[in-house]
């Protein structure tokens, strides 16, 4: 019997999917437990309408990360930070930082936890910064740090 799955089942597929079980497993244990429904038309027109709006958001994410990545790509960013002798910074530049640089010059939102430093940025100078947009879609940017 072909079922769909409305929760993860072990050992059999998980949520969304379309899977054959047998006749005894499904009605005695499946369908009691709301594990998963008979796949009738109505079923089937469900699971591809929900494979098409999944589709959908995947496309406007990747689009909308490939708009920012030409905005961002071979930017340079100026930051400005209190430094000492030697241009040795008071303190350092963080991710948090940069993101809101980004922010307020491109109008771009990057999260914190997307920006990928090689290094500490703790002296004046130039960085170059890699940002994660999506899956296999990221921009390098350059950071550049000036003395206060």
């Amino acid at each position: 019997m072909k079922v769909v799955l409305l929760q993860d089942v072990k050992g059999l597929g998980k949520k969304g999917e379309l899977v054959n079980a047998s006749d005894g497993y499904a009605r005695n244990f499946l369908f009691p437990k709301n594990l998963a429904k008979e796949a009738n038309a109505q079923a089937m027109n469900e699971l591809k309408n929900a494979e098409a709006s999944k589709q959908y958001k995947i496309d406007t994410a990747v689009a909308a990360a490939n708009k920012a990545k030409s905005e961002l790509e071979g930017s340079t960013f100026v930051m400005s930070a209190k430094a000492g002798s030697r241009g040795k910074l008071f303190g350092s530049i963080t991710a948090k930082e940069i993101s809101a640089e980004i922010k307020k010059q491109k109008g771009i939102d990057v999260d914190k936890r997307k920006i990928t430093l090689s290094s500490d940025i703790k002296t004046c100078g130039i960085y170059d910064v890699e940002i994660k947009l999506y899956t296999s879609i990221t921009a390098k940017v350059q950071v550049e740090v000036k003395a206060i």
